[in-house]
């Protein structure tokens, strides 16, 4: 078996501690690259993307801590108009920290709860 990098063992510690506090919520998916930054909400049990947002699709330039928020919002929007109020976060191998936890907050004053 070939060696995990960290962010990939963090990626799967995160994702399995999830599935065992996820109690059939929607998972808040995030992915975060040099330039842009993108979230969907996943429904595992029918293997659907329910609503999905990221500062590509924003018109953003640049992936900085104010595009990240603004999808956040976007994304609560979405999620709202879907009838979803609760899901768990899924912040893959990425820190809770700058534009991850940007949008995270963005998303919970969007009315997400998580």
């Amino acid at each position: 078996m070939a060696k995990l990098s960290l962010f990939d063992r963090r990626r799967q510690r995160v994702r399995t501690a999830l599935k065992a506090r996820s109690g059939g919520r929607p998972r808040l998916s995030i992915h975060r690259s040099g330039r842009h930054i993108y979230a969907q909400i996943i429904d595992d049990a029918g293997g659907r993307t329910i609503a999905a947002s990221s500062s590509l699709l924003k018109g953003e330039i640049g992936a900085n801590v104010d595009a990240a928020a603004k999808v956040g919002k976007d994304i609560a929007e979405k999620a709202k108009a879907a009838g979803i109020t609760t899901v768990v976060f899924d912040r893959g191998g990425f820190i809770f920290h700058g534009r991850v936890k940007a949008l995270a907050e963005a998303a919970r004053e969007g009315g997400l709860e998580f």
